[in-house]
């Protein structure tokens, strides 16, 4: 098994545990996540050394991608995701989602890295602010899924504050600004830190009285719903502020089972719960996805 991924997971409390029994129950499963193309594919039925199934790949348009674009963003896609994939099916809306194509290191014109204007709208260090009245803190470099659409994969994350020390310049700034009254935690993905450490980091902008909202932005209750335990909501209602999770669900394959079993546990705790969907190609790009995903 490849430890290039653990590069990614550095920024949280995950990597840095060896002892797999000293994990807690959504860490286990995170380290036994699939971490390769060709073993993402094997576990659907479909061996990509096989001649059939690459012409299986040829016939769909489907080209792997090269070593390097996976050493740069490695393949990363949690069991309990896995397993709402459809066998042998190259077109599977999740698949899509998490297989490495080559596409992805195409040089096309008019895009560039950092499509969303996040390094324009750093305003200190941690600290991103493109709408008045709220800031993004990219409060760890770690996911627990590898989409390949990411617009943050070569943000700078070595840049951001780690240790709670770090974040000193970041929450004073928030602190001295009272028309801040959403702070927003992104990452990565915010839950990918310990209980303990959003804690810590939640607890002291909850100490900032004009702060209001407090907002994760997170895949973990979608790909990882294990994520989602009594310590953790017995947090995120404990703030003044009020604490809010917009989850990233794209197809309504994902909202199955302890899924959706752990999105009403946070609706009924008293946290609101929204979804942000991405538009993709061969993944949700019609009417009948878009309907379902959303009634769901």
């Amino acid at each position: 098994m490849s430890s290039v991924p653990d590069a990614f997971l550095a920024n949280s409390d995950v990597s840095g545990v060896a002892d797999l029994s000293q994990r807690s129950g959504w860490q286990r499963e995170l380290a036994q996540a699939v971490r390769s193309g060709e073993e993402l594919l094997r576990r659907l039925g479909l061996d990509s050394d096989d001649p059939q199934t690459q012409q299986v790949l040829q016939a769909a348009g489907i080209q792997l991608a090269d070593q390097d674009t996976l050493r740069r963003f490695p393949v990363l896609v949690p069991e309990n995701f896995l397993a709402r994939m459809t066998p042998g099916d190259l077109h599977d809306p999740l698949l899509r989602q998490v297989l490495p194509l080559v596409a992805e290191s195409l040089t096309v014109d008019g895009f560039v890295p950092d499509a969303v204007g996040d390094l324009e709208a750093r305003r200190t260090a941690g600290v991103l602010q493109k709408y008045a009245g709220r800031v993004l803190l990219i409060a760890t470099s770690a996911c627990a899924i590898h989409c390949r659409y990411c617009f943050r994969r070569d943000y700078p994350y070595a840049e951001e504050p780690r240790r709670l020390q770090d974040w000193q310049p970041a929450l004073a700034e928030i602190a001295a600004d009272s028309s801040i009254t959403e702070v927003i935690f992104s990452g990565g993905d915010p839950l990918m830190l310990s209980d303990a450490r959003l804690q810590t980091l939640c607890s002291a902008i909850d100490q900032i009285p004009h702060v209001e909202r407090i907002r994760f932005h997170t895949r973990l209750p979608i790909v990882l719903p294990s994520r989602v335990t009594a310590d953790l909501l017995e947090l995120l209602t404990g703030f003044r502020a009020q604490a809010i999770m917009v989850v990233h669900a794209n197809h309504g394959n994902e909202l199955v089972g302890d899924c959706v079993q752990a999105l009403r546990t946070l609706v009924r705790s008293g946290i609101p719960v929204l979804n942000q969907a991405v538009l993709l190609a061969g993944v949700n790009d019609n009417l009948d996805a878009l309907e379902t995903l959303c009634r769901r």
